[in-house]
């Protein structure tokens, strides 16, 4: 069955948590945590991303990658070599269990760009590495790069998420942050893919809801190199986020107030400072704002940026304790992980809960 070619009505569940502190901890209490949430899924997908989990390759752009077979994995290595040295090729390592079937070929490479190349196409590391996976994704059939960032990883599959953390060993990785997803595909039908989180470098989603702006938003973010194939909108949150993050310089909040810009009438009421940057993005950035009903979790190097549409159309919860921060979209899934916060909270629409590491911690 091709992309699109069937509906179902829209679940999914998202989780995350972090430590201020850049505290490493494996994934147990987040693969728990999505356990109350499991009927938000319908075992056509679910992953995980992780931050700070590869320590010992952390200066390493760390590929994940599905392959449909071992032609197209050769193919994809010699256009490696040719623009990268490889540190380690290996299989990730997976448990087989009955949950988790029809796997394919799913492979990690920890890369550095060759300079020669990199002064050849006078490009940055990010933005060479970047098009390299832009490359692969639309251009060599049979292969997907699903994890691109250093010293992070996204882990998915079909299956629910449970499961998936399972099946990838989860509980064996350490991080300082972690993101969760169980799918119940809106538009799209249920393969590896296609599950969540989507990445590019060191930027990941994971998303509940429906982007209705998704063709305004592709249109926009396909005139600066992007090219989203997989008729998904939480790919083009992926692609936004390294766009508005990386190539345009802004933080976290500032992207907030782009893709779930207040209203007009609400910029009216705000300072002459505040008004004056939201009317600049509104008008400069206006075919990435984000309309329908969404919460998404973005996650970066050193920080975690949680956001609810601005109407709130989709329930996300946030939590403390400690230094950990913990954000779920029901306050079940927070309880399994800390059942004792200190605060509890839902966040507004259109008000991001932004989370960054102590500098150097990570």
């Amino acid at each position: 069955m091709r992309e699109g070619e069937f509906r179902n009505p829209s679940g999914c569940a998202i989780a995350a948590l972090i430590s201020r502190e850049g505290r490493r901890f494996n994934a147990s209490s987040i693969i728990e945590s999505m356990i109350p949430m499991h009927d938000r899924s319908n075992g056509l997908g679910g992953g995980f991303a992780g931050y700070g989990i590869y320590p010992k390759y952390k200066d390493f752009y760390a590929f994940h990658l599905f392959y449909d077979d071992k032609h197209t994995k050769r193919e994809v290595e010699e256009y490696l070599k040719e623009r990268y040295e490889i540190v380690l090729s290996e299989e990730i390592p997976t448990r087989k269990i009955p949950e988790i079937t029809d796997e394919p070929i799913i492979w990690r490479y920890f890369l550095a760009p060759l300079r020669s190349v990199l002064r050849s196409a006078q490009l940055d590391e990010k933005e060479f590495t970047a098009r390299v996976v832009m490359h692969i994704n639309t251009h060599m059939k049979g292969a997907y790069v699903f994890s691109s960032g250093k010293n992070m990883g996204a882990f998915k599959a079909v299956g629910f998420p449970e499961d998936v953390g399972r099946f990838y060993l989860l509980d064996e990785y350490e991080g300082y942050a972690w993101t969760s997803h169980g799918r119940y595909p809106t538009n799209t039908p249920g393969w590896w893919g296609g599950s969540h989180p989507f990445a590019l470098l060191d930027y990941s989603v994971v998303h509940n809801g429906e982007i209705s702006s998704y063709d305004a938003n592709c249109r926009f973010i396909e005139m600066f190199g992007y090219q989203c194939t997989l008729q998904t909108d939480t790919e083009v949150m992926a692609y936004i986020a390294d766009f508005l993050l990386r190539r345009e310089g802004l933080s976290p909040k500032e992207m907030a107030e782009i893709i779930a810009a207040p209203f007009w009438s609400t910029i009216e009421k705000k300072s002459e400072a505040d008004k004056a940057r939201l009317t600049y993005f509104r008008t400069i950035y206006s075919s990435l704002l984000m309309t329908g009903p969404f919460s998404i979790v973005v996650g970066y190097e050193g920080g975690l940026m949680a956001l609810n549409d601005r109407l709130k159309l989709r329930s996300m919860v946030a939590a403390e304790k400690d230094d950990m921060v913990y954000i779920a979209s029901e306050e079940t899934a927070i309880r399994i992980m800390e059942p004792h916060v200190d605060r509890i909270w839902s966040p507004a629409g259109g008000e991001p809960v932004i989370v960054n590491v102590k500098e150097g911690a990570y």
